[in-house]
């Protein structure tokens, strides 16, 4: 059975004495600074009107809510109790233990009270928002795999990888690199090409969450369930459940879309 073996990747970027920069980190840096420059090109193009110290702090304000968002998600959802027994242990996001669902509703906290704060229509922020977010999944996804986890069932398939360590001997699906490839690669073409013109308000966010329901709904089938949780129901995984209502609500955001065109909306009269 032919099988790749994990080429043993540092997960230290470079190291300056005590000073570490992991690609983790760095994963994180290039996601949002990628994401800030995508927001202010397609705010100039659709003229929003908004500087470069409003994409800035907009930046800041979805820092922190990806953080807090992804943290608690991950303590509720995936920390399977442990956490209560130490909570100081929560503040230990060095340790790892993010939530992709938790980090996108805290952005959408942090959208929401900037939009309010700055008088900026939320729906114009998330559309934006929502193009440039996939640069993000592509880094991070692609540091999961260098940190070797996060990955994949079992498979003999010839792009099976040999992870080693607590994956075991045997192949596993690459599933960060499938993540990284739909989730951020595909998700980004689309979305940017959709963002070439103005659409209905909604459009671009509705297809953001429909599309990434989809995909993680889609990937969780090769992705190994986390250990501490496995399967909630036969074969259904805590992702796949979270990924349900962004699919829901990414379709009904589209539907709105498509029925405002229909109805005759214009660009102008937005």
């Amino acid at each position: 059975m032919a099988a790749l073996v994990f080429p043993n990747l540092d997960p230290v970027m470079f190291q300056v004495g005590p000073f570490a920069v992991r690609w983790y980190g760095m994963a994180y840096v290039l996601g949002f600074v990628g994401a800030a420059y995508i927001v202010y090109r397609v705010n100039k193009r659709w003229g929003v009107g908004m500087t470069v110290d409003d994409v800035l702090n907009l930046l800041l304000a979805c820092m922190v809510g990806v953080v807090v968002g992804g943290r608690l998600f991950y303590v509720l959802f995936y920390g399977a109790g442990r956490y209560f027994d130490d909570p100081f242990e929560i503040l230990a996001i060095w340790d790892g233990g993010m939530a992709w669902h938790g980090g996108f509703l805290g952005i959408v906290v942090a959208g929401l009270l900037y939009a309010r704060v700055r008088r900026i229509q939320f729906i114009t922020l998330a559309d934006m928002a929502a193009v440039g977010a996939p640069i993000g999944f592509f880094f991070g996804r692609l540091a999961n795999f260098v940190n070797m986890e996060l990955w994949g069932r079992e498979t003999d398939l010839p792009w099976g990888v040999i992870f080693g360590g607590a994956a075991g001997p045997m192949p596993r699906h690459p599933s960060q690199l499938y993540e990284a490839l739909l989730e951020g690669l595909v998700m980004f073409a689309v979305l940017l090409w959709l963002a070439r013109t103005r659409r209905p308000p909604g459009l671009l966010f509705g297809m953001f969450m429909l599309m990434y329901g989809v995909f993680r709904f889609s990937i969780e089938f090769a992705r190994e369930p986390d250990a501490q949780i496995g399967f909630l129901w036969s074969w259904v995984t805590m992702g796949q459940l979270l990924s349900l209502p962004l699919i829901a609500a990414g379709a009904w955001f589209v539907w709105r879309a498509w029925r405002m065109q229909r109805e005759g909306w214009s660009e102008a009269a937005d």
